[in-house]
């Protein structure tokens, strides 16, 4: 006896697209003004791939549209079709998708990495984006409405880095942001036992940088450093500059932060603890612009020595396997 053939369901990628974009505003006039179309149509459209997969996507009421169990599971699978139906045209036309980078703050080294690969494939276009940490990033990759970003890659759900490759870019040395009138501001370079007693910010509570959070709890193991307690996230320079003059806790942060007034930035040494830098971006992403932006960071780190561990560094094991991972 031969089992029964499997049927083929070739699926229409306008029906895709409509999909997706009732999914992600959750909202039939919303859509429809995203796609240009009328919200007939795109109802239309709806229920016809519903009727062909078999599966209701969506449930509707008169003051909401919210996605079903198998519109959730569907959702990411639409995605990716529809992101290689993207690059198959690319690859005919010459003419890739705009690639959406996330930098997580300006004034950051990635910035320049990012400058670089604009020049190197100026017929891309490299959006930035200044929105999270690499744990929220990674998930806004996996799921296909991100494409690159930059961090600690240790520090992500194992789940997570299946959908993800990296690649090593920097052992960025790490610093402390002091209040204004804060003792250890007349050091040049904090060393890190003098943050003994202290209570210092981390992110802690963030859902956006539990990879930095934990790199702070590891650094700080033993030394009788505290991590300050979640707190509500103070978004924009304004806020953090408003909440760290009202708690004046000292906050850990990278040589390279971005100057902020009421604050001075103070080196961390003895040891001088190490932030590893991954550039990250999604499994199996064919793209010119990811191409330029690893020839762009393979470059700068070469030049400006950022794979060159110093000597008295400090490094989890379980970073310092991954960042080995260039060579």
């Amino acid at each position: 006896m031969t089992a029964d053939p499997v049927v083929r369901r070739d699926v229409d990628p306008r029906l895709l697209r409509a999909f997706v974009a009732v999914a992600e505003e959750l909202h039939f006039t919303r859509a429809a003004t995203r796609l240009y179309v009328a919200q007939q149509a795109l109802s239309r459209d709806v229920r016809r791939l519903e009727r062909e997969l078999g599966a209701v996507l969506f449930a509707r009421s008169t003051r909401q549209v919210a996605l079903t169990a198998d519109g959730e599971r569907l959702l990411p699978y639409a995605r990716r079709v529809l992101e290689a139906q993207d690059d198959l045209v690319a690859a005919a036309t010459g003419a890739a998708r705009p690639l959406l980078v996330d930098l997580n703050s300006p004034g950051l080294v990635f910035g320049r990495i990012l400058e670089r690969a604009r020049a190197l494939a100026p017929e891309c276009e490299l959006m930035a984006r200044f929105e999270s940490g690499l744990t929220g990033s990674a998930a806004e990759i996996v799921a296909g409405r991100l494409d690159v970003s930059f961090g600690r890659y240790a520090g992500l759900d194992p789940a997570l880095r299946a959908g993800l490759d990296q690649q090593p870019v920097r052992y960025e040395p790490m610093a402390v942001l002091l209040p204004a009138g804060h003792p250890l501001t007349e050091l040049d370079a904090v060393p890190l036992d003098a943050l003994a007693g202290e209570t210092v910010y981390a992110g802690a509570g963030n859902p956006g940088t539990p990879e930095w959070t934990g790199l702070a709890r590891l650094l700080f193991e033993g030394r009788g450093i505290g991590i300050a307690p979640p707190a509500p996230l103070a978004v924009g320079p304004e806020e953090f500059e408003r909440v760290m003059a009202k708690n004046r806790n000292p906050v850990l942060a990278v040589v390279d932060f971005p100057a902020m007034p009421g604050a001075e930035l103070r080196p961390l040494v003895d040891p001088v603890p190490l932030s590893p830098v991954s550039l990250v971006w999604r499994k199996g992403l064919i793209h010119p612009g990811v191409d330029a932006l690893r020839t762009a960071a393979a470059a700068l780190a070469a030049e400006e020595g950022w794979l060159e561990k110093p000597a008295n560094g400090w490094l989890p094991a379980t970073d310092a396997l991954i960042m080995m991972s260039h060579n």
